[in-house]
């Protein structure tokens, strides 16, 4: 996920105060944090996730609670027993996607850096849903290389929130380990509107880029783009449904 905008995470709004126009990301965040508020609520354990990420110095690029509740609906909504994940960093993402799995479903992790694998797992214990991940340490290609050549069932849903420059091949071994039906979530592939930019020498902009035009070129799956504002300023995912 991109970095949270301007603060680590969304604040909980304690009284109203007018709304600010004349600083859209301002409102955004107040916007994200009054539906957090009304809808999600406190949370202890994932509210402890972005403390042991602030505490280690990790990166502030997890999602907002209002996009960890989005992953949490996709995955019940479609009853996902097998979950991918492709970036670990602190788990919040995780522990969002594991809570919708049943007692005998599995969300397996991937995270290539260690300090990130060791705080994940205390939070994964801390939210009680350990029992349900197998985080697999090393570097994505390799270790989804291993996935596969195993064999075993499909995923039911793929989430994919790591490096961009990446993304075509993550989603190319993504499509071959998901079911027919399933869904592979892709996240920050707006990228404040950068992706439009072909001139772009950012290699982030350039890998979403390369994603979404093999994408609009595939017959094995449908996938659409939506535009997100809030916390995280402004960005987007892509949802691909697999065919076949």
């Amino acid at each position: 996920m991109r970095p949270l905008h301007p603060v680590t995470h969304a604040p909980r709004l304690l009284y109203p105060r007018p709304m600010d126009h004349a600083n859209p990301a301002r409102l955004w965040t107040d916007v994200d944090a009054y539906f957090a508020d009304h809808l999600i609520g406190p949370d202890p354990a994932l509210e402890e996730v972005l403390r042991s990420a602030d505490r280690a110095g990790l990166p502030a690029i997890h999602v907002s609670p209002a996009q960890g509740r989005l992953l949490n609906i996709l995955a019940a909504s479609i009853n996902a027993r097998r979950i991918l994940e492709i970036g670990t960093l602190a788990g919040y993402s995780t522990i969002c996607l594991a809570r919708a799995l049943p007692p005998a479903g599995r969300i397996t992790t991937i995270e290539s850096v260690p300090l990130h694998a060791q705080i994940a797992r205390r939070n994964f214990q801390n939210a009680g849903i350990a029992d349900r991940v197998d985080l697999r340490e090393g570097l994505a290609l390799d270790v989804l290389a291993k996935v596969e050549a195993a064999g075993d069932d499909l995923f039911d849903l793929v989430f994919i929130d790591a490096d961009k420059q990446n993304i075509p091949a993550y989603f190319e071994v993504s499509i071959r380990l998901t079911r027919p039906g399933g869904l592979i979530i892709v996240d920050n592939v707006v990228r404040d509107g950068s992706v439009i930019d072909a001139s772009s020498t950012d290699p982030n902009v350039q890998g979403v880029r390369r994603f979404v035009d093999a994408a609009s070129h595939d017959p094995r799956i449908r996938m659409t783009v939506t535009q997100t504002v809030g916390a995280k300023g402004y960005d987007g995912f892509a949802l691909a449904h697999v065919l076949g």
